[in-house]
C-alpha cells in the first residue's frame, strides 16, 4: 500500500493515451452534477486526503507503540494518495491544488477522542469516493479512485477495532455504504479548515 505510484493509481501512464481518452469534460449523463471535471474530483479527493495525512502525523505520538504503528501505515497510505493524485492531476493538465491550513481543535488531547474522529472521517471520505464515483468520465481514474474507496473503507475498519466498536453499527454499518455528496464533505470540513487566504472550504479547493 506505501508503494503507489502514479502507475499504480492511473493503470496506465495519461501521457501515453490518446487525448481522446483523456477525457476531462463530463459525459451528458453527470451535467450538472457536484464536478464540472475529473480534475476538479481529483483536486477534492486531495483536501480529503491531505486532511487525513496531517491529521494522522500531528496525532500518532499520543497513542501507544502498538496503535501507533497502525496509524502510522494508514497515514503512509493517505500520503501515497497524494503523490498519485497529484501527479494524476498534473498529466491531466491541471494544476493540483494546495493543502489548506488546519486546525483540529482538542482533538489530540484524548486517545478515544482522537480514534473517534478518525473513524468519523475515514467513514466520510470513503463516502465522498463512492459519491463522486458516477461523475468520473475516465474509467482508469474510476477504477483508481474505487481503489482508495476500499483503502479507506478498510482504515476505518481498522480504527473501529481498535475502539473495540461492534461489528454492525461499528466496524459497518448495514449492507451498503452510504455515498457522501460535495455538499456534505464541505460542512464537515469547514470548521477545521483555517487558511488566512481564504474564508470557505470551496475557495480553499479553487472549485
Amino acid at each position: 500500500m506505501k508503494d503507489m505510484n502514479r502507475r499504480t493509481f492511473f493503470k496506465s501512464s495519461v501521457a501515453a493515451l490518446p487525448l481522446a481518452s483523456v477525457a476531462v469534460a463530463q459525459p451528458a449523463w453527470a451535467q450538472g452534477a457536484d464536478f464540472k471535471s475529473d480534475v476538479d474530483i481529483l483536486n477534492f479527493a486531495l483536501i480529503a486526503e491531505y486532511f487525513l495525512s496531517a491529521f494522522y502525523r500531528e496525532g500518532s505520538p499520543m497513542l501507544s507503540s502498538k496503535e501507533a504503528g497502525y496509524i502510522s501505515d494508514i497515514g503512509a497510505d493517505e500520503d501515497a494518495h497524494i503523490a498519485a493524485i497529484t501527479a494524476t492531476v498534473q498529466d491531466l493538465g491541471g494544476t493540483p491544488t494546495m493543502a489548506p491550513a488546519l486546525d483540529y481543535g482538542d482533538v489530540f488531547n484524548d486517545r478515544k477522542k482522537y480514534l473517534g474522529f478518525a473513524l468519523r472521517f475515514e467513514n466520510l471520505f470513503g463516502g465522498a469516493y463512492l459519491g463522486a464515483a458516477g461523475q468520473i468520465s475516465n474509467k482508469e481514474i474510476l477504477q483508481a479512485a474505487a481503489g482508495i474507496y476500499g483503502t479507506e473503507e478498510r482504515h476505518a475498519a481498522v480504527i473501529a477495532n481498535l475502539l473495540q466498536e461492534p461489528a454492525e453499527g461499528g466496524v459497518f454499518n448495514g449492507a451498503l455504504t452510504q455515498a457522501a455528496d460535495k455538499r456534505t464533505v464541505l460542512q464537515a470540513l469547514r470548521p477545521f479548515v483555517k487558511n488566512p487566504q481564504t474564508t470557505t472550504v470551496e475557495a480553499a479547493v479553487t472549485l
